[in-house]
């Protein structure tokens, strides 16, 4: 295991510790994400009763495979608590995710939680959000005109960065679970996050968008000298 990943166990670990017996928990989905659904199967081996909702196809099949039980929010709409990574988290916890394409998803388990608990090394943590590409899930239909609106709505907002259709490593369009595509925008730095959230969702065909503004309650960040628990401005 690397460093890399070795830090992101250690968060997933520290994470696991605010996990109850009979929680209702939400599994996010990436690499930070992964060692807490591994670690998660080993306490549900040994005795432990939760039940998960996986953020994504890939995060369900390795719950499926590691014997974690599972819900929907169709039958379990309230959970107590979501376990996720991040690409970026601010000093207030406002995050950008979406790197690997489950924002949608992700935000919706994560806005159905009591809690949401970020988990992450601390190369994730910036001053400002928008070095990291932000991920905008898009309807097909229509893309041409979406695409012109955002660029005017990523221009008023003060980050008029040049936006790019994601694509998988053999060259094909990335197609999220859900059926859309994403749009990532090169921000660099964006000035007032919740300010461009709100005026993207006002963009026909956005389906989501990566800013997560005001859902995370607790950032497990780990560095070498250990895991610290940072928790959100007035809380």
């Amino acid at each position: 295991m690397t460093d890399a990943e070795a830090l992101k166990r250690d968060a997933a670990a520290k994470a696991l510790t605010y996990v109850e017996d009979g929680m209702r928990l939400g599994l996010g989905t990436g690499s930070t994400a992964k060692h807490f659904v591994d670690l998660l199967a080993e306490r549900v081996k040994a005795g432990l009763k939760v039940v998960g909702v996986p953020t994504s196809e890939v995060t369900r099949a390795q719950a499926e495979r590691l014997g974690v039980p599972l819900t929907t929010l169709d039958e379990t709409p309230e959970l107590d608590l979501t376990i996720d990574g991040a690409d970026e988290i601010d000093p207030a916890l406002n995050l950008i995710k979406g790197g690997g394409g489950a924002l949608l998803r992700e935000k919706i388990v994560a806005a159905a939680s009591a809690r949401m608990i970020v988990i992450a090394d601390a190369s994730k943590q910036v001053p400002a959000l928008g070095r990291y590409p932000l991920p905008i899930e898009v309807n097909v239909f229509g893309l041409a005109a979406t695409r012109h609106a955002i660029e005017k709505v990523l221009e008023a907002a003060g980050c008029p960065g040049p936006l790019s259709v994601r694509t998988k490593a053999d060259g094909h369009v990335f197609v999220t679970d859900g059926g859309h595509m994403i749009l990532d925008a090169a921000c660099a730095r964006i000035p007032d996050p919740a300010a461009l959230s709100h005026r993207l969702h006002s963009v026909p065909g956005v389906v989501e968008h990566g800013l997560f503004i005001g859902l995370a309650s607790l950032a497990i960040i780990a560095s070498p000298g250990g895991a610290e628990v940072v928790g959100r401005i007035g809380q």
